[in-house]
Parts: C-alpha cells; structure tokens; sequence
C-alpha cells in the first residue's frame, strides 16, 4: 500500500468551505472521479484522508494537501488530477497526484501574500506603521481545546512591509508559525491590524504560498 499525496488549490470561494465540510468534498469527488483510492475498513468504510495544516476559514491557498492511501501498483496519476477537478467545487483544484514525501509533522511554518485593495492601500499603510512602532502586540489566542493565552505577535512577525503593485494593490510577505505545537493564524494579526486603524478585514486578501519545515525546507 502506497502513500500518496494530493496537492490543490483553494481560492475565491471556496476559501468558505470549513475543515470539516471540505472534508466531505474531498470524500465525494475521490468517489465520483474513480480514482484507486483505499477505504478503511469496518462497519462504515470510508476514504482515509490526512490534511496538511488545515487552512483557516476566508483563506485562500496554492499549496494545500491531503494524504490518502492506494493499492493500486500503476496508475496514470496526472491524468487522475483532472478526472478529480472535473469532480470539485469552483476554486478547488487538483494540481499534482504523487507519493508522500516530508511527514505532516515537520511542518513549522506558512508563507502568506497579503494584498491590499487599491482604495485600502494608505489605511493598509498607517496600519503597518503602528504594527512596526509598537515594542509588544499582545492578542489572545484560543487553543483547539478553547483555552485562551496571551502570545506575543512580534515574537513571530517582528515587522510589516507593503510594496506597491502596478495594479494599484499593495502586497506584504508573511510568514507564520503553523507547526502542530504552536499555529499563529493571521487573522489574529489582521484583527489587530483593524483594531489600530481604518482598515476593514476585507479589504485584505490572505493567500497561502508555500508550507515551510523547522530548517527553513519547502514541505514536499
């Protein structure tokens, strides 16, 4: 039995679709595009299914993956990709079929795109000026188990840059902790970002690029 790995896109839309619901996606479009997935075994058999640092919810990703298991010895897994999209909801693409590579686990950090709209480009600026001058940015972080703590978000995004785009926009590179011990989700730094300005959270597009290990490796 072989690992392998699906690599989408989740964009537009679809970055609405929950953990949970995009669960079921996934679970019916592996069955309608007959792709040689394995099933669990037992009273109710299903696809088993692993997602890499699941994405929070209104965000927007190129490099989402899942695990799931075959038994099949050959089989044309790019041809698959497109049997699968032809299966998924507008903004979820299949990209690459292949077999697992890094573990889940090694995961320690996501690199985000932030843009701007156009009208949202100065607001998006003072923002960042009160993000850089301040010494502490103290928020509220709940735990999966709803237990709230108090984290630091300079101890893991020190500074905030925008740089103009020729469309108008602003863009902003960020990267994150996204590990299984400690997950800072943007919008923590996006509330905070609100919070000390005119800035309105959507006029802020965050789009996940890349998953990145302790070393600094792209996940893969």
């Amino acid at each position: 039995m072989t690992t392998m790995r699906l690599w989408f896109t989740k964009t537009g839309e679809a970055a609405y679709i929950s953990l949970l619901d995009l669960q079921r996606v996934m679970q019916r479009a592996f069955k309608r595009s007959g792709l040689p997935v394995w099933y669990t075994q037992g009273f109710n058999p299903h696809i088993y299914m692993t997602f890499s640092a699941p994405l929070a919810l209104g965000q927007e990703s190129l490099c989402e993956s899942l695990d799931f298991k075959t038994e099949a010895e050959s089989f044309d897994w790019a041809a698959g990709c497109g049997l699968l999209t032809s299966c998924l909801p507008g903004g979820i693409k299949a990209v690459k079929i292949e077999p697992a590579g890094m573990d889940p686990g090694c995961i320690a950090a996501a690199c985000y795109t932030w843009t701007a709209d156009a009208g949202a480009v100065e607001n998006a600026r003072l923002a960042a000026e009160a993000y850089n001058a301040a010494d502490t940015v103290p928020v509220q972080k709940k735990s999966k188990h709803k237990k709230v703590k108090e984290i630091d978000l300079k101890q893991y995004l020190p500074a905030l840059h925008w740089a103009k785009q020729p469309d108008g926009t602003a863009a902003a590179q960020v990267t994150l902790p996204a590990g299984s011990t400690l997950t800072v989700n943007p919008a923590l730094v996006l509330s905070w970002l609100c919070e000390h300005s005119a800035l309105q959270p959507w006029q802020i597009r965050i789009l996940r690029t890349g998953l990145c290990t302790g070393e600094g490796k792209a996940f893969r």
